[in-house]
């Protein structure tokens, strides 16, 4: 079918988004313009980035798909002769829902800084103070968050979504006023970050030769590590669904007496995949040598929220129950294995 004009705005704006790592990371976030009863959203384990160079959107039957939802069905619909295989984003509900035309969804480091904390609230009611927004504590993506949704929306007219444990949702009538809200908020949630002592290059290098892990391509990756703060954090427990997805939950560490290839026959003798990355308490972080370009994007993600938390501040990780549906969910997998291909 004919993509619609507006399409080539959403393409430009998502790219300008995607390439911009405080907003967005790897295969995280997605974009939407409702044309009529078609709604054009990005497709699941593709790059906001790539919206330019790529086709990354697919045609959703937007009555259908908001008909499946109220009995409780998040498959979704495509329109008849779509002409693609790849899968609408599952954020796909949450898009359908909100009315606005266009919907951009972000996982902004700013954003999750806050929406991680346990005493964010009255920050966010000071900084949001004059714009339609709400508040969602974390629901687990797709059916649950929808449903979240649509009573938040039912109850007020919002254009700001605030997902705890997640991210940053807005509403608009155009590709322009969507990215303006986005960088509106950010300027409001904007939080001063920890500078983190220089990583020890040779010392990782000698850490990791003669095993399957390598240093990580982005720099600030390792401050997770060489930042006390950023580290004990990071270890705690898993902060956002994209955390868990391409990292696995929490990150392990390695002391300086450990040997690294004796740390990961360990954790392979238990029945545990290797983790796809770790930590070198002042040293710097490491990651495995098949890492996906989405799993380096999440650990410089992880660096940058690390960073912006305070050192008073109070963490609500995710729980067991919600590492165990990430990991465990079709949709998930899919969208690894997508990152995995790009």
């Amino acid at each position: 079918m004919r993509p619609p004009q507006t399409l080539n705005e959403l393409r430009r704006m998502s790219a300008r988004v995607g390439r911009n790592i405080l907003l967005v990371q790897g295969a995280g976030g997605n974009s939407s313009v409702k044309d009529g009863d078609v709604l054009w959203v990005k497709a699941s384990g593709t790059w906001l980035a790539d919206a330019e160079d790529k086709d990354i959107f697919v045609p959703v039957a937007l009555s259908a798909a908001r008909a499946a939802l109220t009995q409780g069905d998040e498959r979704v619909p495509l329109v008849p002769n779509a002409g693609t295989t790849l899968r609408a984003s599952i954020e796909t509900s949450l898009h359908a829902l909100m009315p606005h035309r266009i919907v951009l969804h972000v996982h902004s480091v700013n954003t999750i800084a806050w929406a991680v904390r346990t005493d964010a609230r009255d920050e966010f009611a000071r900084r949001l103070d004059g714009l339609a927004w709400r508040y969602l504590d974390y629901h687990h993506p797709g059916l649950p968050l929808a449903r979240a949704v649509s009573e938040a929306i039912a109850q007020d007219a919002v254009d700001v979504l605030i997902l705890g444990n997640h991210g940053l949702v807005v509403g608009a009538a155009t590709c322009d006023a969507a990215e303006a809200l986005v960088a509106e908020v950010e300027q409001r949630l904007a939080l001063e970050q920890r500078r983190a002592p220089a990583a020890d290059h040779g010392a990782l290098r000698t850490i990791s030769v003669g095993t399957t892990y390598r240093l990580p391509r982005d720099p600030r990756s390792h401050d997770v590590a060489t930042d006390r703060y950023s580290r004990a954090i990071a270890t705690g427990g898993s902060l956002y669904p994209d955390h868990v997805v391409f990292l696995g939950p929490a990150l392990p560490v390695l002391e300086h007496h450990e040997s690294l290839s004796v740390m990961t026959a360990q954790i392979i003798a238990n029945g545990l995949p290797p983790p796809v990355a770790l930590l070198i308490p002042d040293v710097g972080s490491l990651i495995r040598e098949d890492a996906s370009d989405g799993a380096e994007a999440m650990l410089s993600c992880l660096a940058l929220v690390t960073c912006r938390l305070p050192l008073t501040a109070r963490v609500n990780y995710l729980t067991a129950e919600n590492e165990h549906a990430l990991l465990n969910w079709d949709a998930e997998r899919y969208r690894r294995q997508l990152t995995a291909d790009r």
